[in-house]
């Protein structure tokens, strides 16, 4: 079913030039993006000392990543649509200075409500510079070039948040949580300073609605379009995927028999850089017509990934081979469903994103959430019996909707 055209509220593109993009300029948006999102990341290995520091039980620390992504969800609503009213160069720059302020309010909790607030302004302002920065590559990208931009740009994404995890918990180590957003603040700071200086204007868009007419016209693209839906559904499953076992991961490897420190868990996150490999692959595949094909064969490495997880206990190597599955799926379908979403409505990339990222947040949160609990009932075990099921379950959505879709 052909998607149909935006509502009459929707902004309209000025006269514009063709798009352009250097390779340079990808890069600045590939680095900031990453280390935007890192920001989403760092409570994971965290969590037992999250929960030592704050006498939260471990049923319950999942809350902390929960914050993070609830303000994920908020931006996501709130924040990304700016794009396609305000000058993207400048609300990138004053989210920056904000998320600044807000990773040293973190940093300085000193009771568990004051570390939630500040975990969800951080969840709202590091999601809305992350998706910021890939719609506005899109927009500056040529169509035929879009999905290698969007690829490249990802492909930052997943390489700051598995440093992320590696980062955070080596600074935790040598100096305890709260140096890991100190740092992060100071990261914050020298990013803007890079983007005020390098970052172009976007193609201008005109004003032709106000704040809460922007707002209102999200919910008319996810009514309307069916590749959003389609391809928001498969991302709120594969993200709850991922997070039931990244968010789980620390329990069982800093308890007997593996007692690992913080550092050492953040380390396997690097297993996943090959994520970075499919997400750029993946992008070219959309741009070539494979993006079915792709999902597809993505899904399947998704699926199998919870066989050798299920050994983890047994042995590390079975981890590194599930980690490699796991990352390489999960990033190759989320940069084939941000190809695809962003292929119509370039004057409305910014809430496309945001519509997409929604469907993110709550699987991530969900995820995070019920991996704790999970292992708190059932062990090890039972989170990888759950994380198995969520992935088949996302295959079968693929399977079962793929008629609706577009065959490229």
């Amino acid at each position: 079913m052909p998607s149909a055209a935006p509502d009459s509220t929707t902004t309209s593109c000025l006269p514009c030039r063709q798009p352009v993009i250097s390779r340079t300029l990808v890069l600045l948006f590939a680095i900031a993006a990453g280390i935007s999102v890192a920001n989403v990341y760092y409570a994971q290995p965290l969590l037992d000392a999250l929960a030592a520091d704050f006498g939260i039980a471990t049923a319950s620390v999942g809350m902390v990543v929960s914050a993070t992504q609830a303000g994920s969800t908020l931006a996501l609503l709130l924040l990304v649509p700016l794009g396609d009213l305000l000058s993207r160069r400048r609300l990138m720059l004053w989210q920056a200075a904000a998320l600044a302020v807000f990773l040293l309010a973190v940093a300085a909790s000193d009771s568990v409500w004051m570390l939630l607030a500040g975990m969800l302004a951080v969840g709202m302002l590091g999601t809305a510079m992350t998706q910021g920065l890939i719609s506005y590559a899109a927009t500056l990208a040529p169509p035929q070039e879009r999905g290698a931009v969007v690829g490249t740009v990802q492909a930052g994404v997943v390489i700051g948040l598995l440093l992320a995890r590696v980062v955070a918990g080596a600074l935790a180590d040598v100096g305890g949580w709260r140096l890991v957003y100190l740092c992060s603040a100071a990261m914050i700071v020298a990013t803007a300073a890079g983007l005020a200086r390098m970052l172009p204007p976007a193609p201008v868009s005109a004003p032709s609605m106000r704040y809460a007419q922007l707002l209102r016209s999200m919910a008319g693209l996810l009514l309307r379009e069916r590749v959003l839906q389609v391809r928001g559904v498969l991302a709120l499953l594969m993200f709850a995927a991922f997070n039931i076992f990244w968010s789980a991961l620390v329990l069982p490897l800093s308890a007997p028999p593996h007692a690992m420190s913080h550092g050492a868990i953040g380390a396997f996150g690097m297993v996943g850089v090959v994520g970075v490999l499919g997400a750029a692959r993946a992008g070219r595949w959309a741009d070539r017509g494979l993006a079915q094909h792709a999902t597809g064969g993505a899904l399947l490495l998704l699926l199998l990934s919870w066989l050798p997880l299920a050994f983890t206990n047994a042995s590390l190597w079975a981890l590194v081979a599930g980690i490699l599955l796991l990352d390489l799926g999960g990033q190759m379908i989320h940069v084939t469903n941000q190809s695809l979403i962003l292929r119509a409505h370039p004057q409305a990339h910014s809430r496309m994103i945001g519509c997409y990222m929604m469907f993110y947040a709550v699987g991530s949160g969900g995820g995070a959430l019920a991996a704790t609990h999970m292992y708190a009932y059932a062990g090890w075990d039972g989170v990888c019996l759950l994380g198995a099921a969520v992935s088949l379950a996302a295959v079968l959505w693929w399977w079962v909707t793929l008629r609706l879709m577009p065959r490229n």
